[in-house]
């Protein structure tokens, strides 16, 4: 009798579970939304999910203009929500560059630590050593205004790389208030002030209102 009325529970929870697209086929993205989305009653689908393989041309200037690309793209030809997020670094001595081209700058499938050996090299003469890494998260539902929540966090660009955690530029990225790189955090500490971190507790509370709403 009990697992009768868990399973009648289940189904009845998956009715009422409102579909969501994460504009991305990356897999640890996808697991991040998953366990952020599916607590709020949403059922979290991937491009992968809707064997979406179109590149989606991100001609944006800026990471918000680029979350939404994305997001609306996906929002309007599948009349489903959608989310996605943008994010780079910028380097204030290298004029905000990478920036929005963070990903693909020296070629998409370029390694990080070449990368950010790069990075390293071009910095070496410079005394400005500021830097920010930016994170822009856009939802967008078909009929409705795109919301985005936008957020930074400020450090500084290292004299090497220092960390085996983390991704991407991180094992270059100073967090003065911590003493260390991003790629020397814990995850609970990288989560607590990162731009993405700090960007999606904005949408969780959104999405708290909206479902209390």
């Amino acid at each position: 009798m009990m697992f009768l009325f868990c399973i009648i529970i289940k189904a009845f929870e998956d009715k009422y579970m409102k579909d969501i697209v994460i504009a991305s086929s990356n897999k640890n993205k996808i697991r991040e939304f998953k366990e952020m989305l599916e607590p709020h009653g949403y059922h979290v689908l991937s491009l992968s999910d809707l064997d979406y393989k179109i590149d989606i041309e991100e001609n944006g200037t800026t990471f918000k203009e680029n979350a939404i690309i994305k997001a609306k793209t996906i929002s309007e030809e599948y009349h489903i929500m959608a989310i996605a997020d943008d994010s780079g670094i910028e380097i204030e001595a290298l004029d905000n560059k990478p920036g929005i081209n963070s990903a693909r700058w020296l070629g998409h499938d370029t390694p990080y630590d070449i990368k950010n050996e790069k990075v390293l090299e071009l910095m070496k003469d410079k005394t400005n050593r500021n830097c920010r890494y930016v994170c822009a998260i856009a939802i967008c539902e078909e009929g409705k205004e795109p919301i985005v929540f936008e957020e930074d966090v400020k450090g500084l660009i290292n004299d090497k790389q220092v960390g085996d955690k983390g991704f991407g530029y991180d094992p270059i990225v100073y967090y003065e208030p911590l003493k260390k790189t991003m790629a020397e955090m814990s995850d609970e500490e990288k989560n607590s002030i990162s731009h993405r971190g700090k960007a999606v507790r904005k949408l969780e509370a959104w999405l708290n209102n909206e479902k209390n709403s």
